[in-house]
């Protein structure tokens, strides 16, 4: 059938889209969420159908910009269109769907057709749902790592070794990244840093360093601040470094599901050409991984997929049951991070764990005594400096100081009703009061703790101050309070929590970082 295109002027999210009249519709035998074949010239794009009655006349094709790149159409222009039959890699969902190991060629078909937009998101859904339920072995974990990473770019850069440093999340505050890139570059090493923004958290480690600099870089020039300075923090979605990684994360995260943790991790480091990788997995109540038993297991399958990716992996089994450091929300973290590295605050916590991983980064590399080490290079002035030519070569200022990174002005100050001892932090309270005030889009919004679990507290000490840019939003946050259970206070270590004297509505908060 010969249609005419119509321009839409709409996207569709990297799917290749089509708009039918709904008789021109039947007379195809195509129905919404169905696939045509739309020809011109010698190109031709492979569209899923959405069909209208009155907002697409007869005779016409509206086409998504997706389609309209692939096609370099204009308007008015002519256009076959004709049926197309289902993707091979649906076939392949379904057999996913059957409980059947798929091999590395059925996979990389799947992420392929995602890529290209080729597959809607009830199929994406599907096959996340599939891996959820039934699971996914480490053959199939290596087979979806290499696809993620044949079906983007990869970084290519003429320094040994490259490393890298990942968390798999789930701890408040977690700024250790702005201490470990600029120590481990300042040792000499090759750290090229991509990391991600807030999905559920308060603040992601992109969202953090764009407080200092530039973090929307793109692959050129990230290699160009990495040749220069040895190392870069940077944010992996400008990058295309496995793009159906976000493409997944779209789906889990309404469906509150993680099936790919390990290849999501491993395919992006890959993807940089990381020769050694610390990866960090917090432990403990309010973490992903609750116990250290569960986080030995997963060392162990992240340890086995980064040998059948060429990849040396070690991990770090961290403490996660209170933020780390004393601020969380970008600018707050950005912060206190910059105050540590010019040794203005010395919060004990975050140095520790950022030598630790810094540590047995330079430790794998070769060098000895690596925290003492890390430990000399933050003290010493190296890593401040380090990280203001990383700063000055993305784009920022290299001279920026603490006081001048804005805070939200607009604050609430939560005190204590008695004396004790702070004896536990819920980390999951603590990060929605901190999105509710406005984090991660207001970067000056958070929570600055002013007590940590083991302190004294007397009557009247201030427990955590509330940050805001705009006063709506932070008396979204304190109302909030009211239901929720943010710390314990108590003379020792006592039983009772709290009482439930009416039935509850549970909840259990989500995390999804990468």
């Amino acid at each position: 059938m010969k249609l005419k295109a119509r321009i839409l002027g709409l996207e569709a999210g990297g799917k290749l889209v089509a708009l039918l009249n709904r008789e021109d519709a039947e007379d195809l035998g195509v129905s919404s969420l169905e696939r045509v074949r739309i020809a011109k010239n010698n190109r031709e794009a492979i569209a899923i159908v959405n069909t209208a009655t009155k907002l697409i006349e007869r005779g016409t094709i509206g086409i998504y910009e997706e389609v309209r790149a692939i096609l370099d159409i204009e308007a008015e222009e002519e256009v076959d269109v004709e049926i197309s039959p289902l993707p091979k890699s649906v076939h392949f969902i379904r057999n996913k769907l059957r409980q059947r190991k798929l091999t590395y060629e059925e996979i990389l078909e799947i992420i392929r057709d995602m890529v290209r937009g080729n597959l809607s998101e009830i199929e994406i859904a599907s096959f996340v749902t599939a891996l959820h339920i039934f699971g996914l072995d480490l053959d199939e974990a290596t087979s979806l790592s290499r696809a993620m990473v044949e079906t983007g770019s990869t970084l290519e850069i003429d320094k040994h070794p490259i490393v890298d440093k990942h968390s798999i999340g789930g701890v408040p505050g977690d700024k250790t990244t702005l201490l470990v890139v600029p120590i481990v570059a300042a040792a000499g090493l090759t750290i090229p840093k991509s990391s991600s923004r807030a999905i559920t958290s308060a603040a992601g480690s992109a969202d953090r360093v764009e407080v200092l600099m530039p973090v929307s870089l793109s692959i050129d020039e990230m290699r160009e601040v990495v040749e220069k300075t040895n190392g870069c923090m940077v944010w992996g979605g400008s990058l295309n470094l496995a793009p159906a990684d976000d493409m997944f994360v779209r789906i889990e995260h309404p469906l509150s599901i993680d099936p790919l943790l390990l290849p999501s991790i491993m395919s992006k480091k890959k993807a940089v050409n990381a020769e050694m990788l610390v990866l960090d997995i917090p432990t403990g109540r309010g973490t992903k991984v609750k116990t250290i038993g569960d986080a030995e297991l997963l060392a162990k399958d992240f340890m086995e997929l980064g040998r059948r990716l060429n990849i040396k992996v070690q991990c770090a089994i961290t403490y996660g049951e209170q933020p780390v450091g004393y601020t969380v929300g970008p600018a707050l973290e950005a912060q206190e991070a910059l105050s540590v590295l010019m040794g203005e605050r010395y919060v004990p916590d975050l140095v520790d764990k950022a030598t630790d991983i810094a540590g047995i980064l330079l430790e794998m590399s070769g060098m000895k005594n690596g925290k003492t080490l890390a430990m000399e290079i933050l003290k010493s002035g190296k890593a401040e400096k380090k990280l203001r030519e990383i700063i000055g070569a993305q784009g920022g200022n290299p001279e920026v100081k603490p006081e001048d990174i804005y805070v939200g002005e607009e604050t609430f100050t939560i005190r204590s009703k008695k004396k004790g001892y702070l004896l536990w932090i819920n980390n999951a309270s603590l990060v929605e009061i901190a999105r509710l005030a406005g984090a991660p889009k207001d970067k000056g919004a958070g929570v600055h703790l002013h007590k940590k679990i083991g302190d004294a507290v007397r009557e009247n000490d201030p427990l955590f101050t509330i940050h805001a840019e705009r006063d709506i939003k932070l008396q979204r946050a304190i109302d909030r309070l009211k239901e929720s259970y943010v710390l314990g206070i108590g003379e020792r270590m006592e039983m009772l929590i709290h009482e439930v004297r009416e039935p509850p509505i549970p909840k259990k908060m989500f995390m999804l970082e990468r």
